[in-house]
């Protein structure tokens, strides 16, 4: 998305945004209610930057040095520079789904993901999470990994103060990881519209998350025609392979459609799939 770093600023330790998680879920409403479609719930008038008429991809900054969690342990290396890459390096692809998990559109992205046996990366709005839990919990079952797409998706985070920015993104975390229980992890984080800022980077290396781009915009969110959204991976895959669909905000027949003709184009393609870079420097 080509979106470019401004001002690096001293943000509020992540220990304290952490413990007022919990104060601050009440006040979150762009979960359930957004997605229940035009005209219903408190979300129904507004609009995800994913809507744009224009996307750019997000490219990254200053790598991070060795990361700390809210609790102040010493955790792998994650570099806060925007991750594209894949960990099976060469041809892999990988495929990232976002602004789930939805009741109805995530158990059919799951059953396309199983039949091609591809695993995937779910970009998770904190409240949808905390809502449905049992589909975080199949998500993880099925070996798919998490990332945190903040508590309200707003794509105006960027020119929020430091502590909004923690707060959309720690909140989120906690939701997420309470939500799929058994200790898994939320591995990434993915700006709303691709709004990253060396603020929300550094939290997100510093609690364990990977910033995560894309190189690939399907454009799905606006409903094209599954062909098209076939069409705009083939035509964009040279850019890089991180691939964006979407299995919340709306209905996303065309999402599952389109999906499993992708997968199996990539599989006569020869092209693997596989999960973004976390810990290892990339070139992306």
């Amino acid at each position: 998305m080509g979106f470019k770093a401004r001002g690096d600023k001293q943000g509020v330790r992540a220990g304290v945004a952490v413990v007022a998680a919990a104060a601050a879920v009440a006040g979150t409403v762009w979960g359930a209610a957004t997605f229940a479609g035009p005209g219903q719930g408190a979300g129904a008038g507004r609009q995800p930057a994913h809507e744009n008429a224009s996307r750019r991809t997000p490219d990254g900054g200053a790598k991070g040095g060795d990361a700390q969690g809210a609790g102040g342990a010493p955790q792998s290396r994650i570099p806060e520079d925007i991750a594209h890459a894949s960990e099976g390096g060469g041809d892999a692809v990988n495929i990232t789904i976002d602004d789930g998990p939805d009741p109805q559109w995530t158990p059919k992205v799951l059953a396309v993901l199983k039949k091609h046996d591809v695993k995937a990366t779910f970009c998770m709005i904190g409240p949808q999470a905390k809502a449905h839990p049992d589909l975080v919990k199949r998500v993880v079952a099925a070996g798919h990994r998490l990332c945190d797409h903040t508590t309200d998706h707003d794509t105006g985070m960027g020119k929020k103060p430091v502590a909004y920015q923690e707060r959309q993104i720690l909140e989120a975390k906690k939701m997420i990881e309470d939500a799929a229980g058994g200790g898994a992890e939320v591995e990434y984080y993915r700006a709303p519209g691709g709004a990253f800022t060396p603020d929300s980077r550094r939290i997100a290396a510093q609690n364990g998350m990977r910033p995560l781009g894309w190189n690939v915009d399907t454009k799905d969110f606006g409903k094209p025609g599954a062909a098209a959204i076939v069409k705009a991976v083939k035509s964009e895959i040279g850019n890089g392979p991180t691939v964006l669909f979407h299995d919340g905000g709306g209905n996303r027949a065309q999402t599952v459609e389109a999906l499993d003709q992708v997968l199996a184009w990539l599989k006569d393609q020869g092209r693997p799939t596989g999960f973004p870079v976390r810990t290892a420097p990339d070139g992306s």
